[in-house]
């Protein structure tokens, strides 16, 4: 049977109705601005400036390059009619003119299981060849605030299997912790320990600006197998553009908040803070910025806490991340303006001692210049005291360590540097750890006993350092003198 003409009239205008409805309803849906093509105008360093089109700060364009293809690029400011843009790759094949088009995204990532075992860029792309991502899930870069008074307070020790941490400066669950250092001192094979000691649900390695061949030794020799299983390594070596390097420090921290918001125990690594400042440093200044403290822009100090706060304790009921990110002092200047400002935020600091290194004692911990703000809180008062006389004896020791190597100090001049001095080779040796040795907390805490309970040979009877003593000042004035010139009150 036939339709009519007027049926079939009526049955387009249906059809056409239904289709602009869903149009429609695609238009609601649409929070921002239709999107506009640009046109690459200039390109000055990594800095690139476009006209003609509008994109939101974080959001992503793609530039046409002169085969056709196109490069990624995200929004990092704006002055005028113009947007400035920074790289996610190579700015080869860029010409003049060229397409800028806005996607109207901003970053995502994934996140799941399916993480354990990867190695991913900043953008969270593999780069192991181990094909893609078995995830399922995405989530955005920027992370769920955290209201201070809803966070979990840090009341558990946290076994990272270094003696010396564990018992001197010991950490707790949630803890932010900094690893201080110049180069070439240990910093990184310290981390390396850490990642296979402690004890912690999932791991999460950030490789920040750091030499690429590290990555490889990292995954193959630090991590293996066995510590890849419950391990995501995200890895932006300093060949990659700066964009690249700081979206690889918030890669790393939203997966780690994925993992705690999931009720895990989440141990996040970051080599280094440093070059996720000076990364931000060349974003800042490339886009007109101007430079403040040391050439570092403002925006460097905003950045550094904002990082740093989404570690920690999650909320009643989910986990937590204990976070150490390694800091490198330039210069082995502990005043350097990054060193400085990661001291103010983080939760404590572990400085490690060029000095010590060069003597052969690994891990070079400086113990007198290093503290654990949270340890009061998750110790006893019994290792507290324990703690305090080391340390009394420790600093005593290094305070008069030039008169005792030049021969110049006289045995009987001071009763307690006679026992500091006694008590300084099981110290020596207490402090030194091999790279391959882990020792428990209660191992810590057993050997720290055994070391300062049992009397040291060679200190005069008189001798002892109170445990409720106040630390003694070095040999100074006419002691000083007496000890020098073998006067020793004879």
């Amino acid at each position: 049977m036939s339709l009519s003409p007027e049926t079939i009239k009526q049955h387009r205008r249906e059809r056409l109705q239904e289709r602009l409805g869903r149009y429609r309803q695609r238009l609601d849906r649409h929070e921002s601005q239709p999107l506009v093509e640009g046109v690459l105008r200039r390109v000055v360093g990594l800095t690139i400036e476009a006209v003609g089109c509008r994109a939101p700060v974080g959001s992503h364009c793609r530039v046409e390059t002169a085969d056709g293809g196109f490069i990624d690029a995200e929004v990092v400011g704006f002055s005028g009619d113009s947007i400035y843009l920074m790289p996610t790759g190579e700015l080869a094949g860029l010409v003049p003119n060229a397409r800028v088009i806005p996607t109207g995204k901003t970053s995502r990532v994934p996140v799941g299981d399916g993480l354990l075992g990867r190695v991913l860029d900043g953008t969270g792309r593999p780069l192991d060849g181990a094909g893609p991502l078995q995830t399922g899930e995405e989530v955005s870069m920027t992370g769920r605030l955290i209201n201070p008074l809803a966070r979990q307070p840090i009341d558990e020790p946290l076994d990272v299997g270094i003696r010396t941490i564990n018992s001197l400066l010991t950490v707790g669950r949630g803890q932010r912790m900094g690893l201080f250092a110049g180069s070439g001192v240990g910093k990184s094979v310290l981390l390396g320990m850490m990642t296979r000691f402690t004890e912690a649900d999932v791991i999460v390695v950030g490789l920040i600006g750091e030499r690429g061949r590290e990555v490889n030794e990292f995954v193959q020799e630090t991590l293996g197998a066995e510590g890849m299983r419950r391990a995501v390594v995200v890895a932006t070596p300093a060949d990659n553009p700066p964009l690249m390097r700081l979206q690889g420090a918030w890669l790393s921290t939203r997966i780690a908040e994925h993992f705690r918001d999931q009720g895990r125990k989440v141990l996040l690594l970051m080599d280094s803070l440093t070059r996720f400042a000076q990364a931000q440093r060349e974003v800042a200044l490339s886009i007109g910025e101007p430079p403040a403290t040391k050439g570092y822009p403002p925006s460097v100090f905003a950045k550094l806490p904002q990082l740093v706060e989404r570690a920690g304790n999650g909320d009643q009921g989910q986990g937590s991340i204990t976070a150490f990110y390694t800091v490198l002092v330039e210069g082995d200047d502990q005043n350097d303006p990054v060193a400085d400002s990661a001291r103010a935020i983080l939760d404590g600091h572990v400085v490690l001692s060029r000095q010590i290194a060069e003597s052969g004692l690994f891990p070079a911990i400086d113990v007198e210049a290093s503290v654990s703000r949270a340890m009061t809180g998750i110790t006893d008062e019994e290792q507290q005291d324990l703690v305090k006389r080391f340390r009394q004896l420790y600093s005593l020791y290094r305070q008069n360590q030039d008169l005792i190597s030049v021969g110049a100090y006289r045995r009987g001049s001071d009763p307690r540097l006679d026992e500091a001095v006694a008590y300084w080779p099981r110290i020596q040796q207490f402090l030194r750890q091999g790279m391959n040795e882990r020792v428990s907390f209660e191992g810590s805490l057993s050997e720290l006993q055994g070391l300062l309970r049992q009397p040291a040979e060679g200190a005069t009877r008189q001798s002892g350092i109170r445990r409720d003593a106040e630390p003694a000042p070095a040999a100074s004035g006419q002691q000083a003198k007496r000890a020098y010139t073998g006067a020793g009150g004879q």
